[in-house]
């Protein structure tokens, strides 16, 4: 049993019908133990919640294979990334933690691991109870880089001059330490990822092809379709070409669907580099969307996740299988351009973008499809953190999660198959990028610590578009439910509420977990 530590509130119940048992130890009729169901995480990038198609009446961007995959499974209307950038996000999923109970930036080039070695994850808990476990795709969460020297190259990028380390300063003959295979997973293919060095790939703990040239930033040989390449200088393999990153990763998350048996249970992480900068589209998705070329990525990358789908159908693992599909961040800046041209916009109706504590920065897409316990086409409108995938998980499949695992993860299952359960499950969410910011959500109610929730100044044009207006006060508070778009302030009406969220911020970072195993 797991119980909130260090926060009482009220809750309320929610009668709700059972659609089916889902305990995965119980037995059926012939006292046979159920099969464990396989799990399949589809984590896209830099992708906003208004980009999925059957949550924006007004999108540019068909998402028919998403579409279809909310359609049979549910769809979560408030559901949230811990950070509103990437390597946090992603390490908050991997083990029901709050990012920033480690620290709050991304890892840079040839970064050291976000991890702990004494963080527990969702691939290790699993792959100790009997899964077999892969990560696909973008991994940004750091290796142990072996280094024969210090950084040899300079260039100048945004206005600075950056040190990086070229082909020679590495040992390319050692493995490579601290990466998915030392977290849990079994097997692990990508190219870490697709706009930091080395540029290649990596199987395992090895790199494919060792580089032997240095990606220039200022001449990649290719053109992108939209923005810039944001790529930063370091080791590169000859020839490699970013538009084959993406077909590539799909091809192999599909391939290691295939080598999997019906017998023993998986567990696949495909993190997707798309549609992150830069915008590459395939050609063949060129004008598939009336939202210009990060509108045909997002096409891309539906039909990518279709592909997935349709491959977990053909092995006939689909009954059996629970997909999730989810982004850890909110759209990238180039999204006000887009809706001014495009009037599509892929924040929804909601305030911010990446790195925002705004809602735009961290709301984004969740859908779980689970055949025969989640009722198609259901809704909710639970506020649901990334972070409770694990405890969720964990419960679905009857592992009992060590002490000290998932220190803020939430249990969702009754939501997922129409228990009865008290409401809000999810107490307080703590919403946070960079260390001087932080956002707290309780019930209807979310406090930010600071006269706005944003990272950077919103261009003149786009806040005209919009008729958003700043605020002064040392903190803002919003009523969600009544204000979701985060317009009216409510900071001065309400100086008993804003204490008692303030507080709560304190407390929450304070104890060190917000759910404690009893």
């Amino acid at each position: 049993m797991r119980i909130i530590h260090g926060l009482c509130f009220g809750c309320t119940l929610l009668f709700a019908s059972v659609l089916t048992g889902c305990q995965s130890g119980q037995k059926n009729n012939d006292s046979q133990p159920v099969q464990q169901p396989n799990i399949v995480i589809i984590y896209a990038d830099d992708m906003g919640y208004g980009d999925l198609n059957c949550q924006n009446p007004d999108s540019k961007i068909p998402t028919p294979n998403l579409d279809k995959l909310a359609s049979e499974g549910m769809r979560f209307t408030d559901a949230h990334s811990s950070s509103g950038i990437c390597s946090p996000s992603r390490f908050a999923l991997l083990t029901g933690m709050y990012h920033w109970r480690r620290q709050h930036g991304i890892v840079n080039s040839f970064g050291k691991p976000f991890f702990n070695e004494s963080d527990i994850t969702m691939p290790a808990v699993l792959s100790r109870n009997g899964y077999t476990t892969a990560c696909i795709g973008k991994w940004h969460l750091g290796w142990n880089w072996e280094f024969k020297s210090e950084p040899s190259g300079e260039v100048m990028q945004w206005d600075r001059l950056t040190k990086f380390y070229g082909p020679e300063d590495i040992d390319w003959s050692k493995p490579i330490t601290g990466g998915p295979l030392d977290r849990g997973f079994d097997y692990y293919f990508g190219d870490g990822t697709i706009n930091f060095p080395p540029y290649a790939w990596i199987e395992n703990d090895r790199i494919v092809e060792v580089p032997t040239e240095v990606m220039d930033i200022n001449n990649i040989g290719f053109e992108t379709k939209e923005g810039q390449w944001e790529f930063r200088p370091g080791p590169k393999v000859k020839d490699w070409n970013p538009y084959n990153v993406l077909p590539t990763l799909m091809n192999k998350a599909v391939e290691w669907i295939n080598q999997q048996e019906k017998e023993k249970p998986f567990f696949l992480y495909f993190a997707l580099p798309s549609p992150h900068a830069p915008i590459i589209p395939n050609d063949e998705f060129d004008g598939k969307s009336d939202a210009g070329a990060y509108g045909d990525f997002i096409v891309q990358t539906d039909w990518v996740a279709g592909q997935v789908l349709k491959a977990l159908k053909d092995r006939g693992f689909e009954d059996n299988t629970i997909v999730i599909f989810s982004a850890d961040n909110g759209t990238e800046a180039y999204a006000w351009e887009r809706a001014e041209t495009y009037a599509h916009f892929s924040m929804g109706n909601f305030r911010g973008l990446k790195r925002d504590v705004w809602e735009g920065g961290h709301r984004v897409p969740l859908l779980i499809k689970w055949p025969g316990k989640i009722k198609p086409g259901a809704v909710s409108d639970e506020v649901m953190s990334q972070i409770d995938i694990m405890a969720t998980l964990a419960e679905i499949t009857d592992v009992e999660l060590p002490e000290n695992a998932a220190p803020d993860s939430y249990n969702f299952l009754p939501v997922l198959t129409g228990e009865d359960y008290r409401s809000p499950i999810r107490e307080v969410t703590i919403h946070n990028t960079y260390a001087g910011k932080w956002g707290i959500r309780k019930g209807d109610w979310l406090y930010i610590n600071d006269k706005t929730g944003g990272h950077r100044e919103l261009p003149e044009s786009f806040k005209k578009l919009t008729a958003y207006t700043d605020f002064e006060t040392e903190g803002i508070l919003f009523n969600m439910k009544e204000d979701p778009e985060q317009r009216v302030n409510l900071y001065e009406d309400y100086p008993e509420k804003v204490k008692e969220l303030e507080r709560l911020i304190t407390l929450s970072k304070e104890q060190g977990y917000l759910v404690k195993d009893n």
